[in-house]
């Protein structure tokens, strides 16, 4: 399942991710003509970052939301284009020597799929970078979300509701990448628990991205009420003595070269 999003508003509402995503940007050594493809590039600011890097080479960013997709398509250029794609219907071949992707991948729920996917698409000596949530992440906000669905009020809603989150732990997701014929893998586990500066920080990136898919399920005029049950509450559980708020923020980060 894909869900639609506000790309002008997830890129006011995203200062954390761009700062992982920049972080492993610093990372590369380009040579500057470099196919690189950016999975789930968001509102396109760090596939701009990536284009920046290579002059001579070309940047494709790719996302499932229309609306990311018209956030991204300000930083067009001739080295720079996105596309309106599904990751599970890439059809790229042997083509990229970078995939990247920065805090998207844990919206897809077959990394077995994913990764047969990406493993084909790259170069031989091509590379991938993943950086995505993991286990421990967002603990606060799953454990109101879930006390909020449960509510007699919602709890219709959701009596079918498949979790969208994939979050796995390292371990696991080690086994998984291991079943693929990489020369060099690579997981490792990242802290980055997060205080947002203050609970309007918090409420942006609540309702970009993280409360959509539970929107989704629910009719007409009980979606205001309800996110504003969930936004009381998370500022309840996180919110501290000097106005910020609290969240933890657990990653994992792959490397692996074909």
């Amino acid at each position: 399942m894909t869900f639609e999003f506000n790309g002008e508003k997830y890129a006011k509402a995203s200062p954390h991710q761009k700062e992982w995503g920049r972080k492993i940007i610093s990372e590369f050594e380009l040579n500057g003509d470099e196919r690189i493809l950016d999975i789930g590039c968001g509102d396109g600011a760090l596939t701009d970052q990536l284009a920046n890097l290579v002059p001579n080479g070309i940047v494709i960013g790719i996302d499932a939301s229309q609306g990311m997709i018209e956030a991204s398509k300000k930083h067009n250029r001739h080295n720079l284009k996105f596309e309106l794609m599904d990751i599970n219907r890439m059809n790229f071949k042997d083509e990229f020597d970078i995939v990247f992707s920065n805090a998207t991948l844990h919206w897809i729920k077959d990394h077995k799929k994913l990764l047969t996917k990406v493993f084909s698409i790259l170069k031989i000596g091509g590379i991938i970078r993943f950086n995505f949530a993991g286990e421990g992440n967002c603990s606060y906000f799953f454990r109101v979300i879930r006390d909020v669905i449960g509510l007699h009020e919602y709890a219709i809603y959701f009596n079918k509701f498949v979790w969208p989150w994939y979050m796995p732990s390292i371990n696991e997701y080690k086994t998984l990448l291991n079943q693929f014929a990489f020369k060099e893998a690579k997981v490792w586990g990242e802290n980055a628990d997060r205080y947002f500066p203050n609970a309007k920080a918090m409420i942006r990136w609540i309702d970009q991205p993280s409360i959509i898919p539970f929107l989704k399920c629910i009719n007409g005029t009980e979606k205001e009420r309800f996110r504003n049950i969930v936004v009381e509450r998370m500022i309840r559980e996180t919110k501290q003595n000097d106005g910020t708020c609290f969240e933890t923020f657990r990653r994992i980060n792959v490397f692996a070269r074909r």
